[in-house]
Formats: structure tokens, sequence, C-alpha cells
């Protein structure tokens, strides 16, 4: 195999399927990326058994071939390699990679043993991308990152009335996220999507486009495709039941605190500085407004006041700064609204400019 590539775009290939790659296994070959060239397209798949990235690019071929090199240190050194144009050629068992006065030498991994993932057998459905593109970023930081308990490492992905639901949870803070007339699954159907596959889904889709998604028994491909050439993503589903999240949700909650979200995130940003080990924030509402403080044991202090809206009995409520900062980030609008019922149960987020997201938190315990 021989081919010239920018060393920008073989770089941004690179690392697009190395973050697929498995960084401990029992098959050392997937410590590699897979390059198969024919013609001038340029296919690079990482894999490790669980999520596979595939992308595809137009380079200027010289030399079809195949071929497994270490996926770290050829990122590694593609990348630092200086500006221009980028040869790299296989042979038997190693890889040249030259540019303008750098050579480099290394050894490749056997391309037969390069495990092959079948294309998963399932309907195509073709939709914009921007809603998905958003509405992950939105659920996302709310799924657990926790492989002890798989379940709530997923995006539940379930077909509603109105379109398609997204909810992640880690049992602290739940994210729900409607798109209207969005029908990737059938009536009543759900799957759940590994938040690893879909992060790097997010990253793929950038600026948007065109999104083709297969759904099969045990796993789903998200495709987007562009002019160079597109990506890929395969990922295996999660099996088992999703926890009831609807029941989580109250639907009665007597106080209301309406904020403007920017000067709230300032403001957190800003307090959560005196918020150490482990120290929630307080929201202290009244008919007066709004305060946050923070107190940190032989640390120090920080409060800030601010303008709000707010109905109901005064009340104090503590919350993880992050876990909260997240939530609000996550909203869309000029305000956010925080729903309580005392200082104890969940609270939940909503943004007045449209009911399709909801950001439920459980509050800390302060004396």
């Amino acid at each position: 195999m021989k081919l010239r590539c920018e060393r920008d775009v073989l770089a941004e290939a690179l690392a697009t399927a190395g973050r697929a790659v498995a960084s401990r296994g029992a098959l050392p070959v997937l410590s590699g990326v897979r390059l198969e060239l024919a013609g001038d397209r340029l296919t690079i798949t990482g894999s490790d058994l669980e999520l596979t990235v595939t992308v595809e690019l137009s380079v200027a071929g010289l030399a079809d071939g195949v071929a497994v090199v270490p996926s770290r240190l050829v990122n590694d050194i593609v990348k630092a390699l200086e500006p221009g144009a980028v040869e790299l050629e296989t042979g038997d068992d190693d890889a040249r990679i030259a540019s303008g006065r750098s050579e480099f030498s290394l050894k490749t991994l056997p391309a037969d043993e390069f495990p092959r993932v079948s294309a998963v057998d399932g309907d195509e459905v073709r939709f914009d991308a921007d809603a998905l593109t958003g509405a992950l970023r939105q659920v996302l930081p709310a799924a657990s990152g926790d492989d002890n308990r798989p379940i709530l490492t997923g995006v539940l992905l379930a077909a509603e009335d109105s379109g398609l639901r997204l909810v992640a949870t880690d049992s602290y803070r739940l994210a729900v996220r409607d798109l209207p007339g969005v029908s990737v699954l059938s009536s009543g159907k759900q799957v759940l999507v590994p938040s690893r596959a879909l992060a790097e889904l997010s990253r793929a889709l950038g600026d948007g486009g065109e999104l083709t998604l297969r759904l099969g028994e045990r796993d789903a491909s998200f495709a987007t495709a562009n002019d160079s050439g597109g990506i890929v993503l395969t990922t295996r589903l999660i099996e088992g039941e999703y926890p009831n999240y609807q029941g989580l949700i109250p639907q009665n909650q007597p106080n209301l605190l309406t904020v403007s979200r920017e000067p709230l995130i300032e403001a957190l940003r800003r307090v959560k500085l005196l918020a150490r080990d482990a120290t929630p924030v307080r929201l202290i509402m009244s008919a007066d407004g709004l305060e946050l403080k923070a107190v940190t044991q032989d640390v120090g202090e920080g409060s800030e006041s601010l303008d709000a809206t707010y109905e109901g009995e005064d009340l104090t409520v503590a919350f993880n700064p992050d876990y909260l900062l997240a939530g609000i980030e996550a909203a869309s609008g000029e305000e956010i609204t925080l729903s309580t019922i005392d200082s104890l149960k969940p609270a939940v987020v909503r943004t007045p400019a449209s009911d399709d997201y909801l950001y439920l938190l459980m509050p800390v315990r302060v004396q």
C-alpha cells in the first residue's frame, strides 16, 4: 500500500478512528487501526469490539493494500510532522511515514487477525443530524460513567407520540430531551445506546448534515457522509431494563424560581470556587430573589445575589455545583426555571422557551 495525503486530513481521520481502539484487551491487534486503500479511497477502522469507528477519505492512492498500524504511535507521528503532504507506504511487516525531511518506520500488526465488523442488519432511516447534535449535548452529561452499572452508562432512545425521546441518568440526576417530529423508531420501541458511542457520534457530526441510522437486534450503526468521505460508527446496544425514570419526575412542585440563565451560570462558576472537598452550593430562594452560597470549613465562603422571581415559601436547597451547572448550561433560552417541593426532594430545571428539555437533580443534605 502506498498513498499521499495532507497531514491535517490524515491526522484527523486517524484520531477519529483511534478513539474506538482498545486501550487493553485480549487481542493485541485491536491496539491498531486497519488501513485499506482501494484506488483513491482510504478506509481507516478502529475497534474494541464494542464500538467500531470507520472513516473514509480521499487520498492520492499509489498502490492498493491493507495494513494494521499501531494507533497511538502512528497518530502521534503524523500530528508531529510539519504541515504538508505525508507519504505512507506499508510492506509485509512494516510501515514507512515520510514528510519533508522526516521519515519514520514502524512495525505493523497482522492484518488478517483484525476482526471484520459485519454490517448492521436493519431498516435504514435518514434524518437531519442538527437536532440530534443539540439533544446529545443536553443529555450526555447525565449518563453514568460507572461500568459497574452498565444500564446507566447508556442513553435511552424511545419512540414517543410526538417523535423521539432521549433519556440519561446516573441516579443523581436525570436529563430528558424530546425531538418532536423525529421518527426513527417504530411505535413503542426503545433501545439503549452506550453513551460513549453517542459522545463519539456527537464529535463526528460536527456541523450537522444528514445522518443514516440502522438498528439491529443487538447493534446499531450511524453514518455521516460528506464530499471527501464519511464516518460510520457501529456499536453494540446495551441489554437490560432501563429504570422507570417517569416515576421520578415530580408532578406537583409548589415552589418556582425563574432567573436569567447566563447571569446564573456566571455566578455559579464564581461561587463554586469556594465549594471545595465535595461542598455543595446553597440556593437561598425568597421573595427578595436568589442568593448563592458556598461554605468550606477552614477555607472560607463565597456568596452572590441575583435578581430572580420566586413563588412559594422561603427555601434553601443545596446541590452539587458541577451537576447543577451542567443542567443549566445544557438548557436553552434566556431564562430557566427551578421547581422544588422542599430541600430534600428532587428539583427540576426547565426552560420557559421550550417544553422539550427537563433536567432533574437530587439535592444534597446539609445542616
